[in-house]
């Protein structure tokens, strides 16, 4: 089994979990490792869920922090193992998860090794399945087994995020848009009704559609409408009875679940439209104190999150959450993915002060 020093740098520890793969659904070699080094730490009390691993401070804080990253990537195109590269003159380590996300993982793993006396009790979560449907979460999962180990005051995710504070997130919604024909040869077309065909009055309201920004507690979240893929046909000569279209919604915070599928389905009207997956948005989160006194101990300006994360889990229960985390969110998935070794150190010094201020 792979093993990690939790005593190196964040960056080097960046390195070792980058270097063992764990693309959704293969997450169980690192999960491992992690819970081997976190297991045997005294100040915490240590809980495992599948491949989700949680760590906890029990110190009687007043208040408590939950912060958390998930340990699973996107599926690896030949970028690992990892490797060192400067771009301009700055130190970067390239390789698949360096940005999404398990530099903010690593600082999080070194921070809840070396902080055994924080001003807050913290609840470390790393967990599995996040790239995937929200179903699938280690996070879902967690919530119905041990919806206990939710609890805090405030939450952050390690989500990449330039080393700024990225409030709330847009939602997102999936659908499959179907139309439907008749088979023939195609030699004889006129024969048959072509599904294909049929779905190009969808794939023109998508062209055709102009997505808001929209504004909620003072941050602009830009949403999206777009077909994300397209399947149908059986043969190379044979009209096509069966078309499907999905298509994605990334919604701001100010829709709910409900209302962002009612105007998917008026955009989509007269279509057979089915919803295969929806996650609420969350709305940013920075009224709390707590909230604003760690934006102030980080320094950074709010931005809104465009892209969906797990904030929107721990605001459906009232608890305040951001992103922050080291990486350039626009190299999520990217095959040249790479992080900059200045803002995994910058994001690990503003924690590591915000943690153990007095």
């Amino acid at each position: 089994m792979p093993t990690l020093d939790l005593s190196s740098s964040a960056a080097d520890i960046t390195r070792a979990i980058c270097d063992i793969p764990s693309v959704s659904d293969d997450e169980r070699a690192l999960a491992d490792a992690i819970e081997a080094a976190i297991r045997p730490l005294p100040h915490l009390e240590v809980h495992r869920d599948g491949d989700t691993i949680v760590a906890r401070t029990a110190l009687g804080r007043a208040q408590r922090v939950v912060i958390a990253g998930h340990i699973d990537t996107v599926p690896v195109n030949a970028n690992l193992p990892t490797r060192d590269v400067e771009i301009d003159g700055e130190a970067f380590i390239w390789g698949r998860g360096t940005v999404d996300m398990k530099a903010g993982t690593a600082v999080q793993l070194k921070l809840a090794a070396e902080l055994a006396d924080p001003v807050v009790d913290v609840t470390w979560i790393w967990y599995d399945h996040e790239e995937v449907d929200a179903s699938r979460s280690g996070l879902t999962r967690l919530a119905a087994s041990r919806p206990d180990l939710f609890a805090g005051d405030f939450a952050i995710l390690g989500e990449p995020s330039n080393g700024q504070v990225e409030g709330g997130c847009n939602g997102t919604l999936r659908v499959v848009v179907r139309t439907h024909g008749r088979r023939a040869h195609s030699a004889r077309a006129w024969m048959g009704e072509n599904a294909i065909h049929a779905a190009a009055p969808v794939l023109a309201r998508l062209a055709a559609y102009r997505p808001q920004e929209i504004v909620v507690d003072g941050l602009a979240y830009r949403e999206g409408l777009n077909a994300v893929r397209i399947s149908g046909g059986v043969a190379g000569n044979v009209i096509p009875d069966a078309c499907e279209v999905e298509v994605n919604f990334r919604f701001a915070p100010s829709r709910s679940g409900e209302e962002a599928v009612a105007h998917v389905r008026e955009v989509l009207e007269g279509f057979e439209v089915e919803v295969t997956d929806l996650a609420e948005g969350a709305r940013p989160g920075l009224d709390a104190p707590i909230a604003q006194e760690f934006v102030r101990a980080v320094g950074a300006e709010p931005r809104p999150k465009y892209g969906w994360t797990d904030v929107a889990r721990f605001s459906a229960l009232g608890v305040p959450a951001v992103n922050y985390g080291p990486g350039d969110p626009s190299l999520a998935h990217h095959d040249e993915e790479r992080v900059a070794v200045a803002q995994i150190e910058s994001v690990e010094r503003s924690l590591r002060a915000w943690l153990t201020a007095g």
